[in-house]
């Protein structure tokens, strides 16, 4: 009997292992349920993409707990499991595509939504546009993303319990009965109820004062028998048993902070949104049909893929390459390229009793694992050298990385470790596949735009400053054309620019080391800042992966960890980073920060808001004042001297693809109808003569 060369069959077993791990892959998403289709934008073309349709539905998929890319989900083996032995999730979707599948970019984006909340796009270069649930606690509604995950239990289905906290503060005077949220972005009921309304270890403690670092003062522990689980707004003291509420029987002090410790049960695996997210993307971008055969809808028009999410959408982006889930489970890539803007930490998603939808508050995790692209050991808190990078190395998955912030992220959202470390001794050097841009001077998000020297009234949101108008979406739109182009392309994008050590950018958030000026009216303190603080949530709890068990609430405080922002200079303004034109033709102060007006937390750090002060109009209303930062009037002249800066600066913001041209042609006829100052026409010759200045003329 001859023996054939084993390699002739090499190619056959290539195309049967191919189609063996596609179809496993395909076999994740189990039925792909559309149940709506509509035109978009009323059936008119998208530019050369031409028409648009949306599809809506629901993606029935499961989890396999034996596969060792899900292994890392926290309490995944405690969760229920279908005949097939896998763990079910049901996740609704949204999908925006050319009619025409030849008119297809090749591009699918995939937008991370925030908090349930986000919609689907066209595009007039045909890019194809996918939205999904991945949040598990998220409550549904007509019009948001929402995925279902099961509950975790023990062995024989008996509940998992633990530790959570709740905070109350700024509680109306005369109210007795609050309902407990677990966040400071919660909304709706408590994801985690108790596991016994009348659990007698349950703690409520009442504070009369609480420092950035948590030291808290005039601290009292609320007796047990004065407050429960109940609401008694219509039923007096112990009021109606509600484990979505807390009663206090004399009623809360509005000038105090609330802290309630209790067990609570019923954790959700909350981790199953990382592996959903990654089978839908795979699954629109690779498969043919689903498990039941019936077709993907964009199925050969997908070349590329790459994710954007802002804020907490970002962090989760974060969260799903550090943990592993860029390769598919038939180890292909996911995304190509990622665009997490604004996203200062990873989402608290990946451990039990978890709370994706937090906001960096006291006690919320969020800084604790890895937030660094290149490696990195953490001596402070005791951690081994890592990246936020180092599964995706392993596995020759890593995407192309287009990363962008502002000043409030650095202020409010914790940014400065995931720069310079936990010591900040030096910059933590980046990849040649991560690109890093500095928003300067911007709040959470970016500001209004447009040319106006008004600030508006403060008190917006409870701060005490007005609001930052100072934008961000220019820039970001032109960063995302350059991650397209450098994932499609090859297109490296422009050199990362963002504040260092090395460069004496970046220095301890106080006054003097900003080198702050003395502005009337605006009281700065040395500690508007939200400080990096290394708590201890216990030993099961797997810090740099975030993963794992909390045992202590509220955790312990160790220490703080040191927070830099950048310096600015005698207007107050940062010099670091992708400048927008309007932070390079200021009409005032632009700030990362703001002050809470009112209330238990006044004269702190107001959330996530960056505030403005701008400059007085005219050399007389500046010496009035005593304002040491130089007029509009001086500055620019006339209204045509402030034109021509926002001209000069536009362009070269373009040259520097900073900008893209109908943005820049939009800002500049927007400088030119603003009205900040005079017209030439209108001014004093002194005035003229800065307007020829500042336009290249000379005085006459």
């Amino acid at each position: 009997m001859t023996i054939a060369d084993p390699r002739s069959f090499m190619p056959v077993l290539a195309v049967a292992l191919a189609f063996f791990l596609a179809s496993a892959a395909e076999a994740q998403v189990v039925r792909v349920e559309i149940v709506s289709r509509e035109a978009a934008s009323g059936g008119q073309p998208v530019g050369k993409a031409g028409p648009y349709e949306i599809l809506r539905g629901r993606i029935h998929g499961e989890v396999d707990p034996s596969d060792p890319h899900n292994r890392i989900i926290q309490d995944l083996q405690l969760a229920p499991r279908n005949v097939r032995g896998k763990v079910e999730y049901v996740a609704t979707f949204a999908l925006a595509k050319p009619v025409d599948p030849t008119r297809s970019s090749g591009v699918l984006v995939y937008q991370v939504v925030n908090r349930g909340n986000g919609g689907v796009t066209t595009s007039p270069d045909g890019d194809i546009s996918l939205v999904s649930g991945w949040q598990g606690d998220v409550t549904p509604t007509a019009a948001n993303q929402t995925i279902v995950v099961p509950v975790a239990t023990n062995g024989g289905g008996s509940a998992i319990s633990g530790p959570v906290i709740a905070r109350f503060y700024n509680v109306a005077a005369g109210t007795n009965t609050a309902s407990i949220r677990l966040s400071s972005m919660g909304a709706g009921p408590p994801v985690y109820p108790p596991a016994t309304l009348d659990q007698t270890d349950a703690t409520l403690t009442m504070h009369a004062s609480e420092s950035s670092t948590g030291v808290k003062g005039g601290s009292v522990t609320v007796p047990r028998q004065v407050w429960a689980f109940a609401d008694c707004r219509t039923a007096a003291f112990p009021g109606t048993p509600d484990p979505a509420r807390l009663c206090l029987k004399d009623g809360f002090d509005p000038t105090k902070l609330y802290e309630l410790v209790y067990t609570a049960k019923d954790p959700l695996v909350l981790g199953i949104g990382l592996a959903a997210t990654r089978d839908i993307v795979s699954f629109f971008r690779y498969a043919a049909k689903d498990g039941v055969g019936s077709p993907n809808p964009v199925a050969g028009s997908v070349k590329y893929a790459i994710s954007i999410g802002d804020s907490q959408s970002g962090n989760l982006i974060k969260t799903f390459i550090h943990l592993g889930f860029n390769q598919d489970l038939s180890r292909r890539m996911v995304w190509d390229g990622v665009f997490p803007r604004i996203a200062a930490r990873q989402t608290p998603i990946n451990f039990r009793f978890a709370l994706p939808g937090g906001a960096g508050t006291l006690y919320e995790p969020g800084s604790e694992p890895v937030v660094w692209w290149g490696r990195y050991e953490d001596k402070v808190r005791g951690r081994p050298a890592a990246s936020l990078l180092d599964r995706c190395t392993a596995t020759r998955t890593c995407p192309k990385i287009i990363e962008a912030f502002g000043s409030t992220e650095l202020w409010g959202l914790r940014m400065s470790p995931g720069l310079i470390g936990t010591d900040a001794r030096q910059d933590i050097p980046l990849p040649a596949t991560v690109r890093r841009y500095y928003y300067p001077g911007t709040t959470h998000g970016g500001g209004r735009g447009g040319f106006r020297i008004d600030a508006g009234p403060g008190g917006q949101g409870g701060c005490a400053l007005p609001a930052n108008p100072n934008p961000e979406a220019d820039t970001t739109r032109a960063l995302t054309k350059a991650l397209i182009e450098w994932v499609t392309k090859g297109t490296l994008p422009p050199a990362s620019r963002y504040p260092r050590l090395d460069k004496g950018d970046l220095v301890p958030a106080t006054k003097s080391a900003m080198g702050f000026p003395d502005i009337p009216g605006l009281v700065f303190k040395d500690s508007p800042v939200n400080p990096v603080l290394d708590y201890d949530f216990g030993p099961r709890f797997i810090a740099n992966d975030m993963s794992g068990v909390i045992a202590l609430q509220p955790p312990r405080i160790t220490r703080v960890i040191p927070t830099y922002v950048p310096k600015v200079n005698a207007d107050g303004n940062e010099t670091s980073g992708v400048l927008s034109v309007l932070h390079q033709a200021p009409l005032g102060t632009y700030l990362g920060w703001n002050l809470t007006a009112s209330g238990f937390f006044a004269g702190q750090g107001c959330g996530f808001s960056g505030g403005y002060v701008p400059f007085a109009k005219t050399q007389a209303d500046r010496i009035k004042t005593r304002d040491p930062r130089p007029s509009v009037e001086e500055r620019y002249g006339t209204l045509e001297g402030y034109a021509c800066l926002v001209q000069r600066a536009a362009t070269q913001a373009v040259t520097d693809r900073f900008l893209l041209q109908d943005d820049a042609d939009r800002l500049v006829a927007q400088a030119k109808g603003s009205g900040v100052l005079p017209k030439d026409a209108d001014s004093t010759p002194q005035n003229r003569d800065i307007a020829r200045n500042l336009c290249g003329r000379g005085s006459k």
